[in-house]
């Protein structure tokens, strides 16, 4: 979470929401900077609500629950949102006589009253006391229009600048937070795609008289030749969102009716998601805690492009992350910033290759190194020898499963001796869509009519009368009935049993068989279990993941 560690510490211990004990457990069991109140939650000590009037009670403020006591459309658009995002204020409500906020910073808040005047009285204000990812989801949630971007409104508005219309279609798809533009010629008119919680959605449509331009000004932009029109380019460029700062990713392509952009958006700064955030069960989250105190070793984290392998690195790295410990990454790209972590950014036109700058990296004495992603046997045979000799090294590989990732690194000729030695555990994940919490509700389902429909499905059900969540769309989840996503994992621990067996060769199938016996769980028995939890829906589960 976005709060000062110490500080919290300091205000749950002043007000008994914590005793001493607690605090000495935590930092014995967490690793050195690491997040004590991330802790706390994680073991259930405290809850986000105690969090939250503990924090209001040292504001002096009252609580309240944004997340679960959201105000409407018409309430909240009464507050101009130039100001709210600024000043991190929410409209609640109002009465004859009050107005109501909430806000991260209460008392900085009431600040802007005074200058407001008539319009917002200073007497007739109340600001309580929200959480920051609170403040967050609402500023998002009420301030992005629903599929309905505002650059079309420029361009009906007969506005030819490439520059004003670009700037407000990267406004709407980082208010939907959106991991991907897409710019697609067709014909006379070209479409434009957001990929939102890992779907493609169309934002819109402009003329091809407006095309051309906006594409030579994405070119320049990126660095990019603009008369060249024939073969793939590929760049990258900034941009300014509010007083975020916001790196994209760039590839051109041409195709039957011109040429495509599609646009990656990187985060500047990781969120600090803890394992629990990005969807990890308890005894995964321990695992996972203990597996990376040790002093060398290789952990991996597979899936295909887009899977959200990189973010549990970080969510992990972010555990490791201390003034004694020396962490280097090698990324192409680099996709989330940190404090206190060397960064390298991989470069083809020096010939800074992933291969390369790992021979580099292990002699600036690191302690724990992350490669971005292992794609060929050499940069394989490295990364194996630096964890190997005292290093604790972290990477991404392509492989459908946890079992196949195993398999594959000995058909890369890995010598089986050597990865027995030094692997430590795989992680398979893919990314489900989140049930919107807003108009989710619930199903019952006898197991009975399961096995007439998917007998396949029924195994994974024990009790006879089961319920599942679906969603019916609405304002708040732009009719799609999600909002947000989380992760599906399946992790294999190598244990002496499975080293034992890496020393024959084994196929994947005779790996997963063995991780099956040792209560390994899949993909989607993961997955069924944050479908019986109400997280995500049998429908996106089957959309990522088969049983």
């Amino acid at each position: 979470m976005n709060l000062d560690d110490n500080k919290v510490q300091e205000i749950l211990l002043n007000q008994n929401y914590i005793t001493k004990v607690d605090l000495e457990k935590a930092k014995k069991s967490i690793n050195e900077g690491a997040s004590v109140v991330d802790y706390f939650l994680d073991q259930g000590i405290l809850t986000k609500k105690l969090l939250g009037q503990a924090l209001a009670e040292a504001e002096n403020v009252h609580y309240f629950d944004l997340k679960n006591n959201l105000p409407s459309y018409e309430q909240i658009l009464k507050f101009p949102e130039e100001i709210a995002r600024e000043y991190r204020l929410i409209f609640t409500k109002e009465d004859e006589e009050k107005m109501f906020f909430t806000s991260d910073n209460p008392t900085e808040s009431k600040n802007i009253f005074l200058s407001m005047g008539e319009l917002f009285p200073v007497e007739n204000i109340t600001v309580s006391y929200s959480l920051p990812e609170d403040i967050d989801f609402a500023l998002d949630y009420f301030y992005k229009k629903p599929l309905k971007t505002r650059f079309s409104d420029i361009i009906k508005g007969g506005k030819k600048v490439a520059q004003e219309i670009v700037n407000e279609i990267f406004n709407d798809a980082l208010a939907y937070n959106s991991s991907d533009v897409h710019f697609e010629p067709q014909g006379k008119e070209t479409i434009i795609r957001f990929r939102v919680d890992g779907v493609l959605q169309e934002a819109g449509r402009i003329s091809n008289e407006y095309y051309s331009n906006i594409l030579n000004f994405i070119k320049v932009q990126g660095g990019l030749r603009i008369d060249e029109h024939y073969s793939a380019q590929d760049g990258s460029m900034s941009y300014k969102f509010g007083k975020q700062e916001v790196d994209m990713r760039l590839s051109i392509l041409p195709v039957v009716g011109g040429e495509k952009i599609a646009i990656r958006i990187l985060a500047k700064y990781i969120k600090g998601f803890s394992l629990h955030e990005i969807g990890l069960e308890k005894r995964d989250r321990d695992l996972m805690r203990k597996e990376i105190q040790r002093p060398f070793g290789m952990i991996l984290t597979s899936g295909p492009t887009g899977s959200g392998k990189t973010t549990t690195l970080y969510s992990l790295l972010r555990l490791l992350n201390n003034p004694r410990v020396n962490i280097t990454t090698l990324e192409d790209p680099i996709e989330y910033r940190v404090k206190g972590i060397n960064q390298i950014q991989v470069n083809q036109a020096t010939n800074l290759t992933f291969l390369k700058g790992l021979r580099t990296i292990v002699r600036q004495d690191p302690d724990v190194i992350m490669v971005g992603e292992i794609r060929d046997e050499e940069t394989a045979e490295m990364a194996v020898n630096a964890s190997l000799t005292g290093h604790l090294l972290l990477s991404t590989f392509h492989a459908n499963d946890a079992a196949t990732t195993i398999a594959r690194l000995l058909d890369m000729n890995i010598e089986p001796f050597l990865l027995a030695s030094t692997l430590r555990v795989v992680v398979a994940q893919r990314l489900v869509r989140k049930l919107c919490e807003k108009c989710r509700y619930s199903v019952s389902v006898s197991k009975d009519d399961f096995k007439k429909e998917h007998p396949e499905i029924a195994k994974y059900l024990k009790k006879e009368n089961n319920v599942f969540y679906q969603s019916h769309g609405c304002e708040s989840c732009g009719y799609t009935g999600y909002n947000g996503r989380t992760a599906i994992f399946e992790i294999i621990l190598n244990t002496p049993e499975l080293q034992d067996l890496i020393l024959n060769r084994p196929s994947a199938k005779q790996i997963w068989e063995l991780a099956k016996k040792q209560d390994a769980k899949s993909l989607f028995a993961d997955g069924m279990e944050k479908v019986k939890a109400g997280v995500t829906s049998l429908d996106d589960l089957l959309r990522v993941a088969l049983p």
